[in-house]
């Protein structure tokens, strides 16, 4: 009897063993499938960030005028000072005239002129309207595919999209690392150097910050 009871407690710890295995395993693939993309994205990007002074960018600068139709100028609210949205028809005419895409984002109002400010990832850009001629300068910089990349990794002026984005990124990638701990765990007894490399990847960052950040 004991020695049937010792089988079937090891039958039962294998199965569980095995359970636990094909359960990690597949939110393991799953997890660096969503993630792969972007962590390769965010890695690359995070080697351009470290080398930022060291990459030469030249900025291109685009300058355009406009003026604003006399209808639509008049439509303008007597509107001194504060924040508030464009009118969506003066929007739209801007959106068709220059290369703009133009929302809700708020506009600075003042008694001479309507400031919008448009910056976006790698680049910048403003728009200006005269209320009293109805003169429309536009300007955009951008600083090239690494510096938008860069943006990017840094999820500056990317929208809520973006941000959600990273966000589900950094939830896939979690997963992904306490998975592979778990079957690390799992398979330590057969790779005897499993927690000393684990060990090595925490020690080192923790020396690097002691000895060289000050």
């Amino acid at each position: 009897m004991g020695s049937a009871g010792s089988a079937k407690d090891i039958a039962d710890r294998q199965q569980r063993r095995g359970f636990w295995l094909r359960t990690l395993h597949q939110w393991h693939w799953i997890s660096s499938a969503v993630c792969l993309v972007g962590m390769l994205v965010f890695a690359i990007t995070g080697i351009t960030l470290n080398h930022s002074s060291a990459i030469e960018a030249t900025p291109e600068t685009l300058s355009l005028k406009a003026m604003l139709p006399d209808a639509l100028r008049a439509a303008l609210p007597a509107k001194n000072e504060g924040e508030a949205p464009l009118p969506g028809a003066v929007a739209d005419w801007l959106n068709d005239a220059l290369p703009v895409s133009i929302g809700a984002q708020k506009a600075e109002w003042s008694a001479d002129e309507v400031y919008l400010s448009l910056p976006r990832p790698g680049g910048d850009a403003w728009l200006s309207i005269d209320r009293a001629s109805g003169a429309v300068q536009y300007e955009r910089t951008t600083r090239g595919w690494i510096a938008y990349l860069n943006d990017l990794h840094k999820g500056r002026n990317t929208g809520a999209a973006w941000r959600w984005f990273i966000d589900v990124i950094a939830i896939a990638c979690l997963v992904f690392c306490i998975t592979g701990l778990f079957l690390l765990q799992m398979h330590a007894r057969q790779r005897s150097m499993t927690w000393p490399y684990v060990g090595l990847g925490l020690v080192l960052p923790v020396l690097l910050a002691l000895i060289f950040i000050h």
